[in-house]
């Protein structure tokens, strides 16, 4: 009997412009926040036989989370990663996403970030 594999999918060190901050200053411009998600994915039902079409296509969540980015200003960290646990929990297969973002140049002698982990509700 072959046990199921454990499967995840990750983007590390995603470096993305995005306009975020309650500061009257970090509201004139984009700043560069740093975005890692890990997401793990159901046991496969079929093999992939080396088609795209067989598992999650990263792309899709790479290019919703520049989008994402784009598309408003974030007051807060932890809003624009719920916006990203939401965009990564609705792609097929994932049960749990792990997001975290950064902001670097927050500090000079360190970074500063949030990081969630939410789980795909049964049913």
């Amino acid at each position: 009997m072959t046990l199921p594999t454990n499967r995840r999918i990750f983007i590390r060190d995603f470096r993305l412009q995005v306009s975020i901050g309650i500061h009257d200053f970090e509201k004139e411009g984009p700043q560069i926040v740093v975005v890692n998600i890990d997401l793990l994915l159901e046991p496969m039902e079929r093999p992939h036989h080396d088609r795209i079409g067989n598992v999650l296509n990263y792309d899709v969540v790479h290019d919703g989370v520049v989008t994402l980015a784009k598309s408003r200003h974030f007051n807060l960290q932890e809003t624009l990663v719920e916006a990203i646990l939401d965009l990564c929990l609705t792609q097929p297969g994932v049960i749990e996403a792990r997001v975290s973002t950064e902001k670097p140049d927050v500090y000079p002698d360190c970074r500063v970030g949030y990081e969630a982990v939410r789980r795909r509700q049964p049913g």
